[in-house]
């Protein structure tokens, strides 16, 4: 490119205030939402983890084995972080790139296809959310938290929980028309944090609620998770690991053809 039509380039990009240039800026400040997110799930550890755990005491599992609470309650909000990392960045992100900044529209001029899109976005989900679990288990492990040396199993176990979650993301994003839309996402989301077996066992509520809790999906999460680092492991964790890896391929092949109907509409 020569200098004169470098220079005008230039100008141009300036003048216009180039949706690209708008687009770099708001990638160079992503680290914010990144940061501040893993630190909502350390809020919540020190809020209901160490705070009400301050005043429940011990609690005693199904199995008879008595630990602490907040030893209890630790390895779900962990699991609830992998969530809400890839979710957040699937669905929320992916509709903003999608409806306005029109990231994508640039990107079909290029040979890549939807399922490679598709595919980019996961893997950058994936590192966010391992990004918002390493930080978690950094702070388990100054705190005490992490009592058998199984528990470093628990990182992989929350990046398989991130990935089931991907593809429920991806699609949400393609199927959302409008900000609002986000709303239901939440409040489901939140009903599954608060009665996904979170802060209490599930054989404590009552049976006709025990169904609809052995459905949700973070809630094979969340005892996957705590079983791990617990170091308890028994024939149920087969049923949670089948019950994600559905959810992660299921979830993954109906989003890269959302998104392929999507862009090319």
């Amino acid at each position: 490119m020569s200098v004169i039509a470098y220079a005008a380039a230039r100008t141009s990009f300036k003048r216009s205030g180039s949706l690209l240039h708008r687009n770099w800026i708001a990638m160079r400040r992503a680290w914010v939402l990144i940061v501040s997110g893993a630190f909502e799930s350390l809020l919540f550890l020190f809020a209901f983890g160490f705070g009400v755990g301050a005043l429940v005491g011990d609690i005693t599992l199904p199995g008879g084995e008595t630990i602490s609470y907040t030893a209890y309650v630790a390895p779900a909000i962990l699991a609830n972080a992998a969530m809400m990392g890839v979710l957040a960045e699937t669905s929320i992100n992916v509709f903003a790139k999608f409806k306005w900044m029109k990231l994508y529209d640039g990107i079909l001029n290029t040979p890549l296809r939807p399922w490679e899109v598709a595919l980019g976005e996961v893997w950058w989900a994936l590192i966010r959310g391992g990004i918002y679990v390493a930080m978690f288990v950094a702070v388990m492990g100054a705190f005490g938290l992490l009592d058998s040396w199984w528990a470093i199993l628990a990182v992989p176990a929350c990046v398989f929980i991130s990935l089931a979650f991907a593809g429920i993301g991806l699609t949400l994003a393609t199927l959302f028309r409008d900000w609002p839309d986000f709303d239901l996402m939440m409040a489901f989301v939140f009903v599954m944090f608060l009665f996904g077996g979170t802060f209490t066992p599930v054989e404590a509520y009552p049976e006709f609620v025990q169904p609809i809790v052995y459905v949700m999906p973070l809630f094979h999460g969340i005892e996957l998770v705590r079983g791990i680092s617990l170091g308890q492991f028994g024939p149920m964790m087969l049923v949670h690991v089948a019950y994600l890896c559905a959810l992660a391929i299921g979830g993954t092949w109906i989003a890269q053809r959302r998104l392929s109907k999507a862009l090319y509409k």
